[in-house]
């Protein structure tokens, strides 16, 4: 669906918690649920929330909003009444399962700082999220620095996040009363316990415990790139003999699944994936964060000589390492020795379409934490209805989603090269910034005009790279239905 004001206003709302455009209403609508909606790309289920009496309101919303009049929610629902939907809602739809353990929905909180404690998780278990996988679990004495995180920020969203952080502050008999009072509660919700040793004592020791405390299964880290620790995290994890190893050594000490957490920090992620195979893991969980640098005093420090800050290398992860994350679940997903190993995906998950590129590519779990750092647990809401939402619309269920995408998967050498797919101009909707111009003249084949200020293709100069698509900032150019042949 498309509607002609989402983007007019809508990157501007803050998302409020205890939203006062909501408050102001009279009519029982819910402005600030339909507009995150509609953030978090749940364009059907926004459109089931809009309300014929929007249309004669004097719209107090708008008025009551905290960055008065930025965002047009009247004419924001005006156009979601036209695509109203006749889809329902169906949250059994969604169930799938971890290593033979049923789950209620995919979605699971990673180990992060927003599965640190039994407050959050209790908190998140009730809004609807399927499980966990606690803040990694060890005997290390933890050390944090302060501040943590760094952010690339743009329209009001993270589009890079990077921390420093480590593991859980929390001792083992901490996290075993969390774990155990969490599974006496929830007993439907799935608990992945995130472990690390330093030596094969530590890691059977902690295993064993949280078999004992009622954890569904085990997550061992090996990715994690801020450790301080020598030998530990993604030491690990780029030598596939110790992640091997240390899998055996789990393996033969537990009787529950046993999942590999794999770093990312590598060439490719498939020999450590048979090594954990070949030490009993039953699945694979990937991507933890890539290592990168995204300080701002970078520039501070160049005339800043007197008081220099340290930069340090962190954890980069958010909607700029999906890409990324894709590219590995999918040599994972290709590699026939891993056939019968659970995929437990993540790395930049916001929304159910980015859940669906996951699952379609072999995931039958996802795991989400910058979002929820970002956003809160709330997201959850907008992840379960757009899922369920899009598979009634269009008649699949979650089965049918499993590695649907892998046969379009190919090396580039594999791509067909004889044709050229011409881009299209709409003329009436082209605002005349000349963009697209500027941009094929100095980054592409010279193929466009210029002329009376709308641009024109010359197709005996156009190779049919697109960028003049991709750069167009009203969308006026898509590409054309045709291939023509070169």
């Amino acid at each position: 669906m498309e509607f002609n004001t989402l983007k007019q206003g809508l990157n501007s709302c803050l998302l409020c918690h205890d939203a006062l455009c909501t408050k102001a209403c009279k009519n029982g609508v819910d402005p600030a649920r339909i507009i995150r909606a509609l953030r978090f790309e749940n364009n059907l289920g926004a459109a089931l929330r809009a309300s014929e009496c929007c249309i004669d309101c004097n719209a107090p919303c708008i008025d009551n909003c905290v960055i008065k009049g930025s965002v047009e929610i009247k004419n924001i629902i005006t156009d979601l009444l036209k695509n109203k939907s006749n889809e329902k809602y169906n949250n059994s739809s969604l169930k799938t399962d971890i290593c033979g353990i049923e789950l209620e929905n995919p979605f699971l909180l990673s180990s992060s700082v927003v599965s640190s404690n039994y407050e959050m998780i209790k908190r998140a278990f009730e809004m609807g999220w399927a499980g966990c996988s606690l803040k990694t679990i060890s005997m290390i004495d933890m050390e944090e620095a302060s501040p943590r995180y760094n952010a690339i920020k743009g329209n009001n969203t993270f589009t890079a996040f990077k921390n420093i952080e480590q593991l859980s502050e929390k001792s083992v008999d901490e996290n075993m009363e969390i774990i155990t009072k969490l599974k006496h509660e929830f007993p439907n919700k799935f608990i992945l316990a995130s472990i690390m040793g330093r030596d094969d004592n530590e890691w059977a020791y902690i295993a064993k415990r949280c078999m004992d405390a009622g954890a569904d299964a085990l997550e061992l880290n090996f990715s994690c790139p801020n450790m301080t620790a020598e030998e530990t995290g993604s030491d690990i994890g780029q030598v596939p003999a110790l992640v091997e190893r240390y899998t055996k050594v789990v393996t033969s000490s537990v009787s529950i699944p046993v999942i590999a957490k794999l770093t990312p920090n590598v060439k490719t992620m498939s020999e450590a994936a048979e090594a954990a195979l070949r030490g009993g893991a039953l699945g694979i969980a990937a991507i933890n964060t890539i290592k990168s640098i995204t300080e701002d005093r970078i520039l501070e420090n160049i005339t800043n000589k007197d008081d220099p800050k340290y930069i340090s290398v962190g954890g980069l992860s958010g909607a700029s390492v999906k890409p990324i994350a894709l590219r590995f679940i999918s040599e994972l997903s290709h590699n026939e020795k891993l056939d019968n190993m659970h995929i437990s995906a993540m790395g930049g998950i916001y929304n159910y379409k980015d859940a669906l590129m996951f699952l379609s590519l072999g995931a039958k779990s996802l795991q989400i934490t910058t979002a929820v750092m970002e956003y809160g647990y709330r997201i959850i809401d907008d992840l379960l209805e757009g899922l369920s939402l899009y598979l009634s619309k269009n008649n699949l269920q979650m089965k049918d989603l499993y590695k649907i995408n892998n046969k379009y998967v190919v090396e580039t050498k594999a791509l067909k090269r004889d044709f050229i797919i011409y881009p299209k101009i709409n003329r009436s909707t082209c605002v005349s910034c000349g963009r697209c111009y500027i941009s094929c003249r100095d980054g592409g084949h010279q193929a466009l005009e210029f002329i009376d200020r709308k641009p024109k293709l010359n197709p005996n100069k156009c190779v049919g790279c697109h960028l003049c698509v991709l750069v167009c900032p009203t969308s006026s150019i898509t590409p054309s239905d045709k291939k023509v042949s070169k």
